[in-house]
């Protein structure tokens, strides 16, 4: 690989404040037909589904588990009235088909809130 297409590990990994999970989200399906008018943001994705890997780091056991991105916000603003979770990603905060660290949260708020992603 060359040295311009390495990514460190450590970007695309985000930890909980206390360490005990490590996370990782890769792309697995996004909406092509989607058009982003706002500019201001620059070139955005819109995500439907990713692959989230958590590591719990006392026992280094990784689990995996693919989640639709677009029915947990659907189900939320549903069930709660408003969704926190922004599916556009700039194309720039995508490596290697995963998402920097700094975005994990933006796509798993809705996720979180309704316990379907156990980070307690």
């Amino acid at each position: 690989m060359s040295y311009d297409r390495f990514v460190d590990e450590r970007v695309l990994t985000s930890r909980d404040a206390l360490n005990r999970f490590q996370i990782k989200i890769k792309l697995v399906e996004i909406d092509e037909g989607a058009r982003d008018f706002s500019r201001r943001f620059g070139n955005r994705i819109l995500v439907r589904k990713i692959l989230l890997t958590i590591k719990h780091t006392e026992t280094q056991e990784v689990e995996e588990r693919e989640l639709n991105v677009e029915e947990v916000e659907k189900r939320m603003k549903k069930e709660r009235l408003f969704s926190s979770t922004n599916r556009w990603v700039a194309s720039t905060d995508i490596k290697n088909g995963y998402v920097v660290a700094s975005k994990h949260l933006d796509l798993l708020a809705d996720a979180i809130a309704l316990d379907i992603v156990p980070l307690g």
